[in-house]
């Protein structure tokens, strides 16, 4: 498929999938016509890079662990490894506390915003 199909049927922009391909995250074929020919598991492959994205990981991690992991279900691949069971759970910790210092500011708003309502 041509960029332009990939992008919409993942709602990411051709840039980005540019910078995919740049980084390494992606790959494509050449048509003759030197035109991006992207197979079907190109949109399994983008999504897992946006959900890689939005959990804070930036793409020189995601091109480590994406030849790790299986696209469809996200699952282990055959060449998982335990240094890689490592590093994931090192990135869970991180957003671990990350949600953590998110509560705690939530909770700090809901006080002041209490505080203010009773004012």
């Amino acid at each position: 498929m041509r960029i332009g199909e990939l992008a919409g049927r993942t709602a990411v922009s051709e840039r980005s999938l540019r910078y995919y391909e740049e980084q390494g995250l992606l790959t494509a074929e050449r048509t003759p016509g030197g035109h991006r020919d992207y197979p079907e598991t190109a949109v399994d492959r983008v999504v897992r890079i946006q959900e890689l994205y939005a959990a804070g990981l930036h793409s020189a991690r995601i091109r480590e662990l994406l030849p790790c992991m299986r696209d469809r279900d996200g699952g282990p691949s055959a060449v998982a490894t335990p240094r890689l069971v490592d590093d994931l759970t090192a990135e869970r910790d991180r957003i671990d506390r990350l949600i953590a210092d998110l509560v705690r500011s939530r909770d700090t708003l809901d006080e002041v915003i209490r505080a203010a309502g009773e004012g």
